[in-house]
């Protein structure tokens, strides 16, 4: 990165903080900061363990913890330990809670047309336009990518989700049991890995290593949640396990994918790796790809 760079990125806080009155002690003028507005949206009407709302806005406990007691000492909140598990909190919104955030709604409303009004409708498009980019690419920076045992249960999650995808894709259904064998013990180090991608505190992503001999490797399990997708997780599973891959010093990898995944294809050839003929009697694929390390 340069200079000019982090020059941009800190004009472009400082414009979007006082746009917003992210430094005001009222935000909205409704009496309290943004910090503690922040969380009545993310509680949200079904409520959030506070655990997941920590994960979620990246703050440390103690912070999330003051924010909850001075939410709870204007009746905005209720903080309930979970039945059966007193370690586990939830926060809820109390009936004033919900009015107080629906209020918020509507003055967020008004704030953000208010940054559209002055535009000519061309400049609007723009603006919207640069914004849904600059949120694109702040969450793709904000996925964490942890090798995991492959049957925790961040893992198993989304192993389901990938076959249930598949079986709602292919033209003949997905039958795990059918395909070539990646199981637990096979995505265990030494025998293999297995990766999760994190975002906002929630599995997103996934994909394995199975190294097959001395030299070679599989990619396995390649999958992104729909709710993800665009922030180029899956391209950063796939180099992450191509350097571990360079790490336990392997020369080659071999994947192979179905035709109806037209994107995981279009992934593989940008990433370098190239289709050959089938080295394997996969039943559900189409190509099969290499690619030297």
């Amino acid at each position: 990165m340069t200079e000019r760079q982090i020059e941009q990125v800190r004009r472009f806080n400082r414009i979007v903080t006082q746009h917003v009155g992210a430094l005001e002690d009222s935000y909205l003028r409704r009496g309290r900061p943004l910090g503690q507005a922040r969380l009545l949206h993310e509680i949200g009407p079904e409520g959030i363990e506070v655990r997941a709302l920590r994960d979620r806005l990246k703050l440390d406990s103690g912070y999330v913890s003051r924010l909850l007691r001075a939410l709870e000492t204007q009746g905005l909140v209720e903080v309930r330990s979970g039945k059966g598990d007193g370690r586990v909190r939830k926060a809820f919104l109390t009936p004033k809670g919900r009015s107080e955030r629906a209020t918020y709604d509507t003055l967020s409303d008004e704030l953000a047309a208010s940054f559209l009004a002055p535009l000519d409708p061309a400049q609007r498009d723009r603006l919207v336009a640069a914004m849904a980019e600059v949120e694109c690419l702040l969450r793709a920076g904000e996925v964490e990518l942890r090798f995991e045992a492959a049957d925790s249960a961040a893992a198993q999650s989304c192993l389901e989700r990938y076959f249930g995808e598949l079986a709602q894709r292919f033209e003949l259904g997905f039958d795990p049991a059918r395909s070539n064998s990646a199981s637990v013990a096979e995505m265990t180090p030494p025998a293999g890995f297995f990766i999760v991608a994190w975002l906002d505190g929630e599995p997103v992503g996934c994909g394995a290593l199975k190294l097959a001999d001395a030299i070679t490797g599989e990619i396995k399990r390649m999958w992104t949640s729909p709710s993800a997708r665009g922030l180029g997780i899956a391209r950063k599973v796939l180099r992450a396990l191509e350097d571990k891959a360079r790490e336990t010093g392997l020369a080659r990898l071999h994947l192979e994918t179905n035709r109806t995944l037209s994107e995981a294809q279009a992934l593989y050839r940008r990433e370098g790796y190239a289709e050959v003929a089938a080295f394997n009697s996969e039943p559900y694929a189409h190509h099969w790809f290499e690619k030297r390390l």
